[in-house]
């Protein structure tokens, strides 16, 4: 196989300033998802039922996969060398009709999205081996067994595409597990092993960057929706309180991120021995909590724009508390190897958003949607006093 591997070598080289820049060809590569987190949000406020729920998650997780495994390829590959950018606008291409194929996954788009998925995971491995095979046959190997485990996940795709229904939400519920499960295993297969996490050496300024910038598009998906949506209502009182409500909420989210936990837990990664598994563990599986809890949010802003007076639904209640505290959770979960325990902050903020479970029924949507947001300014307030006070032994 080696033989048939790119004669010029394609991998990054040993960065000048401690790590590797994201490159201007990964950001616009990331553009695509911009669209795709929108096409999401938007599936599940037409669906709030529990089969709509579960099919946006199965789509999610899709596209989830679709970004992070390209962020893993870029962090060895180097998008500055021209076969590399022509993959990843290949991959654009394919990825653009993904992202437009969402909406109608479950209805008549089943195949266009079933084939673009199969297309980007499969033909991204593929390249992968042609361009480290004759540099790096260790590597070669690791995707080998990746491409076998996303050609069982890519088989089931397709079938599902030809079936309906719940039949078709099973299987792709199947191949999104397959998926997720594959890289906890080594992606073992009979006959190639199984690949060890000390195996993966990951560059972890690079990969905690580009994840952060991924943060940064689905907090943007949520500016887009309060402002798209403000922008076709009248501006009372009640619509100012929604919006300033959903622009709060939106704030709160990035500074629980961003504000010290992003780079401590990036510097933190940089310096870890086992790279592989801190990349595989926080950045690749806990961040799909974030940023599902993001997309439940975004859903909740535009509820409470659209419909901020009356009682609350039982969908729109899950909505609005479930998001914050799937975000919350995630970020507590990201932070917990920093501190070494879940954040206090952060266990406050859950036990808040829970509380307000069993009140749901006595708020208007705008009321629920401001205690919640409320619920995580006193995480981000928390965490900006506390862990700036007490900096130096980065605790909480």
């Amino acid at each position: 196989m080696s033989g048939l591997g790119a004669r010029q070598f394609l991998l990054r080289k040993a960065p000048e300033h401690g790590h590797h820049a994201v490159t201007f060809i990964e950001l616009f590569f990331d553009l695509v998802f911009v669209f795709a987190i929108t096409q999401l949000s938007h599936h599940l406020l037409h669906d709030l039922s529990a089969i709509g729920v579960l099919q946006t998650l199965v789509l999610f997780v899709a596209v989830w996969w679709a970004w992070i495994d390209t962020a893993w390829v870029t962090n060895w590959l180097d998008p500055d060398r021209k076969p590399v950018r022509l993959m990843l606008l290949a991959l654009m291409l394919v990825g653009l009709v993904l992202s437009a194929s969402l909406p109608k996954a479950f209805h008549e788009g089943g195949l266009p999205f079933a084939l673009a998925y199969a297309t980007l995971q499969m033909g991204r491995s593929a390249f992968t081996i042609w361009a480290v095979a004759r540099h790096d046959p260790a590597q070669a190997l690791n995707f080998k067994r990746i491409l076998t485990w996303q050609a069982l996940a890519s088989a089931l795709w397709i079938i599902g595409a030809f079936l309906h229904g719940e039949a078709r939400l099973s299987v792709w519920a199947l191949a999104v597990v397959i998926e997720s499960l594959a890289p906890s295993t080594g992606f073992f297969v009979p006959g190639l092993g199984a690949s060890r996490a000390a195996d993966w050496k990951v560059e972890g300024r690079h990969l905690s960057e580009r994840c952060a910038l991924f943060i940064i598009i689905a907090l943007g998906e949520s500016i887009l929706v309060t402002g798209a949506t403000a922008s076709g209502l009248a501006w009372t009182a009640v619509n100012a309180g929604a919006f300033v409500t959903a622009f709060l909420g939106t704030v709160a989210m990035w500074w629980i991120y961003f504000d010290t936990g992003a780079e401590r837990s990036s510097t933190r990664f940089a310096h870890v021995e086992e790279s592989g598994h801190t990349a595989r563990l926080t950045y690749t599986y806990i961040h799909q909590i974030i940023v599902i809890g993001i997309v439940g949010c975004a859903v909740s802003d535009e509820l409470i724009l659209a419909h901020p007076d009356g009682q609350v639904s039982t969908a729109a209640a899950f909505a609005i508390l479930g998001g914050p505290a799937l975000y919350v959770l995630g970020c507590g979960l990201f932070k917990y190897p920093l501190l070494r325990r879940f954040p206090l902050s952060h266990l406050v903020g859950l036990g808040l958003l829970a509380a307000l479970i069993p009140l749901a029924g006595h708020f208007s949507p705008l009321g629920l949607a401001a205690a919640s947001t409320g619920a995580l300014l006193v995480v981000a307030s928390w965490e900006a006093v506390a862990l700036r006070r007490i900096a130096p032994r980065e605790a909480d």
